[in-house]
């Protein structure tokens, strides 16, 4: 659906992602969703409540995954 938005669990990434990384992602995915690149100002409030959740559900989702072979991806 989003293409521009980058898959951010190992081991597509070697570290966890970083807040503004998951905060990038729910911007994209609020953009898409709404057709918008930037809200009007009475649609303003809203879009920022999305991205604001998108990004928390987005951040317990990626704490709660659990990664088979991760671990050892991540081994030198």
């Amino acid at each position: 659906m989003c293409r521009s938005i980058k898959t951010l669990r190992p081991p597509a990434l070697p570290e966890e992602a970083t807040e503004d990384e998951i905060r990038a992602a729910a911007l994209q995915y609020v953009r898409k969703v709404s057709g918008f690149r930037a809200p009007a100002a009475h649609n303003q409030e809203v879009f920022d409540r999305a991205v604001d959740a998108v990004a928390a559900a987005t951040a317990e989702l990626l704490d709660g995954l659990e990664v088979r072979g991760a671990a050892r991806a991540a081994r030198p």
